[in-house]
């Protein structure tokens, strides 16, 4: 019997855009209230479904604008889909927006443990961890300074540390992830490579079919939000390139 990391049961995602702009809040609420607020409806995701069986990796592509990154934050549990559901099993380490839950008049030692409960992770587990999470970082000499004063590139290295420090089930990887300098960044992905020897389930985002076809054992294209292939990676890929040669 197959056993799923990942269930997307008919997710769609609706989004309604202002057609005119909006200065300031005041200016929001009174016309929401006097209905002169007027938007565009834009679905991203439109009942979208498919399975993951655990251990598998797959690729997700499409081009920009199919709905590749609204799809990881719904599984994420980033975003509430607006109908469906998504069921994920086990831990799961999200490498999306890293830091995006950071308050910058915090220390970064701070940081570490408002992160970390954000992503589920216990006060023990975090005082276990806070050395690691420290020393992979390379933060040493700056982590009781405000975060407000880190670069972009410490951020991320911080935020990279923290996501990482528990052995995820599901891993959820976006491409244009970037992690600090050269030497941080091959570390980085070291680490990502020998989470997924260990058998974890990954979901991958790219627009480059020779990753997806070496990390990779199936994927899946999007098209304005729907799924309109899923199977094995080579075939999947070959899809994709004509479909990239054909726009």
């Amino acid at each position: 019997m197959k056993e799923y990391a990942i269930e997307v049961n008919h997710v769609s995602m609706l989004f309604r855009l202002n057609r005119e702009r909006v200065d300031s809040a005041k200016e929001y609420f009174i016309r929401l209230l006097t209905r002169k607020l007027h938007y565009t409806e834009f679905w991203a995701l439109k009942d979208v479904s498919f399975k993951v069986e655990k251990g598998d990796r797959v690729g997700v592509m499409g081009f920009n604008g199919a709905g590749k990154s609204t799809l990881l934050k719904t599984i994420a549990g980033v975003l509430k889909p607006t109908m469906g559901n998504c069921k994920v099993v086990g831990t799961v380490a999200p490498m999306l927006e890293l830091g995006a839950g950071f308050d910058p008049n915090y220390s970064g030692k701070e940081n570490i443990y408002l992160y970390g409960t954000t992503m589920g992770f216990s006060r023990k587990f975090i005082d276990e961890k806070y050395d690691e999470i420290v020393a992979f970082s390379e933060l040493e000499e700056f982590i009781n300074a405000p975060l407000k004063s880190y670069s972009s590139g410490m951020k991320s290295r911080l935020g990279f540390a923290i996501a990482t420090a528990v052995k995820p089930d599901v891993l959820i990887l976006d491409e244009v992830l970037s992690v600090g300098d050269a030497a941080f960044k091959e570390k980085s992905e070291q680490r990502i490579l020998d989470m997924m020897d260990d058998g974890v389930t990954v979901l991958f985002v790219s627009h480059s079919t020779d990753r997806v076809k070496k990390l990779c054992n199936k994927a899946i294209i999007l098209t304005k939000g729907q799924v309109v292939a899923h199977g094995e990676v080579n075939q999947i890929c070959d899809m994709y390139t004509e479909m990239v040669n054909s726009k």
